[in-house]
């Protein structure tokens, strides 16, 4: 009965997910009963959310306390994710496109630039990640690619100020807004902030409480304040 149960949910998760999904069957069975309760009343209240904001049913797993705002400038993909506490502002001129599979953990924001000069927008591909207490702002356009994971209070600040004119306070000046673009397959550490103009290629691994500005190149390890590139090794088959 219980391989029955595991078998059952391993099925429709990869249903939901577009690819296998398999459990560790170290997980007990009573443990296993309360995540499915857990999950299931996740959806529900996604389905529901979405079907009153943005009349449309999407299957988006939504835990307490999500505040969405700008909801129909929020595009989703199918398994998404969003953990306690979470707020997302579609206020922006492209939106917020989360794509399938993306997870977005507790406590976590993405916000845009104050309405008298909004932001860019936000995307994030499928099978993406960010875990608890970070921050994505979107004043220049922010690209994360697919399969990038991130750790806990990880920070993006597409937007600089300029501050060259002394007769006039910083915040009355213009500022600069050459967004960040992370590309597939990356793997970003806890605590890392990444600045307006980073560009960092695909398959890097950037270690955890990192700035990043500038160009990182692909299949690089990056680590340092400012945080500085060498060539990881790769088995290439």
């Amino acid at each position: 009965m219980s391989e029955f149960l595991y078998k059952s949910v391993e099925s429709f998760a990869s249903r939901i997910k577009g690819r296998p999904f398999h459990l560790d069957r170290n997980i007990p069975l009573s443990l296993l009963l309360g995540l499915l309760i857990r999950r299931a009343t996740w959806l529900m209240r996604g389905v529901f959310k979405l079907l009153f904001l943005q009349r449309r049913i999407a299957t988006v797993f939504m835990a307490k306390g999500v505040n969405l705002r700008g909801a129909s400038l929020i595009r989703f993909g199918k398994g998404v994710t969003l953990e306690r506490g979470v707020i997302i502002d579609g206020l922006m001129r492209k939106g917020v496109v989360l794509g399938d599979n993306v997870k977005i953990g507790a406590y976590s924001v993405i916000v845009g630039a104050p309405v008298s000069n909004l932001g860019e927008g936000i995307s994030m591909g499928a099978n993406s990640a960010v875990d608890a207490f970070s921050f994505i702002g979107s004043s220049g356009f922010v690209s994360i690619g697919e399969n990038v994971i991130m750790g806990q209070h990880v920070s993006f600040h597409p937007e600089n100020h300029v501050y060259d004119r002394t007769d006039i306070p910083i915040r009355s000046q213009e500022t600069t807004r050459l967004g960040i673009t992370i590309e597939d397959d990356c793997w970003v550490g806890a605590n890392v902030t990444f600045l307006d103009g980073a560009v960092v290629g695909r398959g890097c691994v950037i270690g955890a409480g990192s700035v990043v500005r500038g160009k990182i190149p692909p299949y690089c390890i990056a680590i340092g304040v400012p945080a500085k590139a060498k060539l990881l090794p790769r088995i290439w088959k």
